[in-house]
């Protein structure tokens, strides 16, 4: 399944300039909500003291740092998650960003699995490259998820390309950056994601489980199994009677 991954950009005086939709899933706040506000909206009652203070101390140090917190959602739900920040400086060594990614952790229990949660990344640009980045990341998956490209058997790297105004050397970085996969590899997360959903509406009994998957975008039934198992841990059987 694809990760929601909360990401938040913010301006060097730490208020927000941006968030992505994943950002409003794991909260329920939208950008209009939080743009010109702190991360620190985030935060409440039972926030660890401890944390905030560690947090506060890498963002004056201007170093990446990494910690696990309880946040708050708009609707006062707590939950509690994994967030990495980053200082983003341009060539001169000014500081100008921060970038930060939040992963839930009912959703995400292990989120050092997330090659985007490691702290290794670097994100110093001039033209703020690594953000430019994270947002071409997530205008391809909305727009998979909004039109359903992947159930095209024949999609491939430059037809999304063109699609996103940029090339496929670009993008296949971006994907393999964020992702931590190539692209197949990503688009086919999304079929394997369409065919639990399809087994799981049971209004395709009458389709064999290639019949499904055939339907979801995947060509070749060997590749089909194959990927299935690596993506769930289970062959489609074993899903399906599940």
């Amino acid at each position: 399944m694809t990760p929601h991954i909360a990401v938040i950009l913010t301006d060097a005086d730490k208020r927000i300039v941006w968030v992505n939709d994943d950002f409003t899933s794991i909260t329920g706040y939208h950008l209009g909500e939080v743009i010109g506000k702190k991360p620190s909206l985030l935060q409440g009652p039972r926030s660890e003291q401890e944390v905030i203070q560690r947090i506060r101390k890498g963002l004056e140090q201007h170093v990446a740092l990494k910690e696990c917190i309880t946040n708050y959602r708009k609707n006062g739900e707590e939950y509690t998650c994994t967030l990495v920040i980053h200082p983003i400086f341009n060539r001169k060594q000014e500081l100008i960003n921060y970038i930060a990614f939040e992963v839930d952790h009912q959703e995400v229990p292990e989120p050092d699995d997330l090659p985007i949660m490691h702290m290794h990344a670097k994100y110093n640009s001039s033209s703020l490259k690594g953000a430019e980045e994270l947002k071409l990341y997530y205008k391809l998956k909305k727009l998979l998820e909004h039109e359903k490209l992947y159930l095209d058997p024949d999609l491939n790297l430059k037809v999304v390309a063109d699609r996103l105004a940029t090339n496929t050397k670009y993008l296949s970085q971006v994907v393999n950056h964020f992702a931590g996969c190539n692209f197949q590899q990503f688009i086919n997360r999304f079929r394997v994601e369409e065919v639990q959903q399809k087994i799981q509406s049971g209004a395709y009994q009458n389709l064999t489980l290639f019949g499904i998957a055939s339907k979801c975008g995947f060509k070749n039934k060997s590749t089909f199994y194959k990927v299935f198992k690596e993506s769930t841990g289970q062959t489609p059987r074993a899903y399906q009677r599940q």
